[in-house]
């Protein structure tokens, strides 16, 4: 992971393991990103937000036990500085309504790394 005073701290929500590793390891090198974290399902995502600091949550928007406004909901109760970013296979009237809705983009997975970035660099530089 790249560290830094000015690197933007990042958690990953992304219920698919593949997908979420392979965040960790690319994000990992990007110069100006931490990752400090990673978790699986969107009942983790405000307390691992809380405990490990993050500026931004990458919240996949469709998660297996609740949905990605739920998820960004807590971590925005719990992490307050933390900016939001969705992640969506599909980007639905659902996804678009909420990522609208909490002010976050929506970056579709098949956009690709450079768009997550992107979207990632603008959020943390801006904050919540």
């Amino acid at each position: 992971m790249t560290s830094g005073a000015s690197s933007i701290r990042v958690l990953l929500v992304e219920d698919s393991d593949v997908y979420r590793e392979s965040l960790v390891l690319l994000l990992g090198r990007v110069d100006g990103i931490e990752v400090v974290g990673a978790v699986g399902t969107g009942a983790a995502a405000g307390a691992a937000c809380e405990e490990l600091g993050a500026d931004v949550a990458v919240i996949d928007y469709r998660l297996p036990d609740v949905d990605g406004a739920e998820a960004a909901g807590d971590v925005r109760r719990r992490c307050p500085g933390a900016a939001i970013v969705f992640l969506s296979a599909s980007a639905g009237e659902g996804e678009t309504a909420a990522a609208r809705a909490l002010g976050a983009p929506l970056v579709r997975k098949d956009a690709g790394l450079d768009a997550l970035l992107e979207a990632v660099r603008a959020t943390g530089a801006a904050g919540p």
